[in-house]
Formats: structure tokens, sequence, C-alpha cells
């Protein structure tokens, strides 16, 4: 992701005060951003890098920032961006795996506006909508919904109705998404591409719906996670190859790898039943119970069929703890 001060969209695709019934400029002072260093040593460091950076919203006055979980997973150091020009320091509180949220902490004062919690589930397919980075209109777009639908991500991640925006935020990651009445809908999330009307590539955004933190935010600052048991992890990383899905990497130290499954077997069924999609196959593993019970697979390795246990783990306990400043 580009540095939040090496760039500015194109003012045709910023969003303008006098489209929106609410208090654009106010609304988006709500909006930071975040500069994040993770130990070299740490399990995501390969896949997400030891520098970060990406934006996040202040959802209280206390200084308690929403942002989306990845960037923040196994943080050593965190630095807010306010939109006032102070920079100042944050501690990570938590990351839930399943909806993908993250929270962090100010560790000093901030006197500023918070943005209210939305309700996701009343906005509609075309409703115009605000993604807001860090930086004001500049680094905002002004976009449309353009999809409410199930999302399956590679890494062991399903949400059953994701929203998508369009056109894409070029630095999607943590982005405030302000409904029409000017409250947090969402969490900017992945930045993904379909075809157009002409076969050209549109950019979306795949967003977060704000309803899925509600349940779990009381949780989440007491205790760090979610007050039930863990789904099963694996540490696989899958993808769909027609009706098929394809084991497309592994976790260098997760269970999968352990218990002797590979890059290209196809997954058959899990304990029984038969795998077509990517939401299936994650679906048919937490329905087996909790982070620990063994997961039967049966897969294909060089036109083989290949019956593998792997006993799974809780996700976090691979991870590296936030440190308290």
């Amino acid at each position: 992701m580009p540095a939040s001060s090496e760039w500015d969209l194109p003012p045709g695709a910023q969003p303008k005060p006098r489209d929106y019934a609410y208090d654009l400029d106010q609304a988006l002072s709500a909006v930071v951003g975040l500069r994040v260093i993770v130990p070299a040593d740490a399990m995501t460091a390969e896949t997400l890098g030891t520098e970060r950076a990406g934006n996040g919203v202040l959802i209280r006055k206390d200084g308690l920032v929403l942002t989306v979980g990845y960037l923040i997973t196994e943080a050593e150091t965190i630095w807010l961006h306010l939109s006032d020009g102070r920079v100042i320091p944050g501690h990570a509180l938590a990351y839930d795996q399943e909806t993908g949220f993250g929270l962090v902490m100010a560790l000093e004062h901030v006197d500023l506006p918070a943005l209210t919690l939305g309700q996701s589930r009343t906005v509609r397919i075309g409703d115009a909508v605000v993604v807001a980075g860090a930086g004001g209109r500049h680094r905002s777009v002004a976009a449309q919904i353009v999809a409410k639908q199930q999302f399956a991500g590679y890494w062991e991640y399903v949400l059953d109705e994701a929203i998508f925006t369009a056109p894409g935020h070029p630095n999607w990651g943590g982005t405030a998404v302000i409904g029409p009445s000017g409250e947090l809908i969402g969490i900017g999330s992945l930045q993904l591409q379909q075809a157009g009307e002409n076969a050209e590539p549109v950019n979306l955004n795949m967003i977060v719906p704000i309803d899925l933190l509600r349940p779990i935010l009381d949780d989440l600052l007491t205790q760090g996670r979610p007050n039930h048991p863990p789904r099963p992890w694996l540490g696989l990383y899958a993808t769909e190859m027609g009706d098929r899905v394809v084991i497309a990497g592994l976790a260098s130290t997760g269970p999968a790898r352990r218990a002797g499954l590979q890059t290209g077997d196809v997954v058959l069924s899990v304990a029984g039943h038969a795998v077509g999609d990517l939401a299936e196959l994650y679906r048919r593993i937490w329905a087996c119970g909790a982070a620990g019970v063994e997961i039967p697979m049966r897969v294909e390795r060089d036109g083989q069929p290949l019956d593998v246990k792997i006993m799974s783990a809780d996700r976090n306990s691979f991870l590296k703890m936030p440190r308290l400043h």
C-alpha cells in the first residue's frame, strides 16, 4: 500500500459534501491512518509482511479504533495518524478471526469525533456510500453498493453476506464505509476484480458488515476474543478450480502440513460429506467441533483417493500476542 503522503485520488472519484445529507468532513475526521510493525519471526510476517499500513475509524471518543484485523495481527508497534495531524501510539486490543475485525486503543488523548455504528442490514444495492481512507476527501471514494452476498476467502474465512462496493478504493485495508445516513456500515477488507460491461476489469472492495461487530464487541473489549470456543483451524490455503477445491498452500507450522496434506491435493470430502466449494469446505470443518477436534478428510493425490486425519488447532495459539505498553 502506498504511503498516505504519496497520493491523492482523482477529483472525480472523491466525495462532494453537497451530495450527502450529513456533515461529510466531520465524518471523515474520524478516520485514522495505521502504521504497524510486526516482528520478523511472527507467523504472519511471511504472508502479510512486517511493515503494514492502512486505515481505521474511531468508534468511541475514548480513542477506540476499529480496523481490519490483518493489519494488526501480531503487531509489536502501532502508530495512529489522526486527522488533526498528530501521530500517537496505539495498542492492539483484539482480532476476531471469524469476522476479520480488529480493535486498537489509542494510548494518548484523542479529541476527535467518533463515527456512530449503523446497521449494515438496512443498506441496499445501489445505495451511495463513502469508502473513507485517512486524509479526508482527497483519499476517500464516492462509491455504490453493488452486491451483498456470501464471500469465502482462501485463508479459512467465510462471511454469510459481505458487502461489495465500486469503484474500488486503492488503499482499501481498514477503510471506513459510511452509509447514506452518515453512520459506519462496514470496514474495508479486500480489493477484487470482476469483468465489466466491455470485458474491462472493474475493481471492487469487499466490506465486512458492521452488524457482525455488535454481538461480539463487549467480549472483544474485555477478553480480546468472542466468548465461545474457537473454530478448528487447519492452516491451509485453498482455491476453487471449476467444481473442485484444491489445496494451494500450507502454513509452515500448521496442522495440515504436520498431517501430511500437500499442495495440489484435491479435497473430496470432510467427515464423509462431499465438498464442492470453499465455503462448504470450511463449514464442514467447523461443523466437526471446536478447535482441537480431529478432522477426517479425503483428498485426491496423483489420481488416487487418500484419507487424512488432521488434528485441528486454535489459530490464535500460533500468533504472537500484543505487548502491553
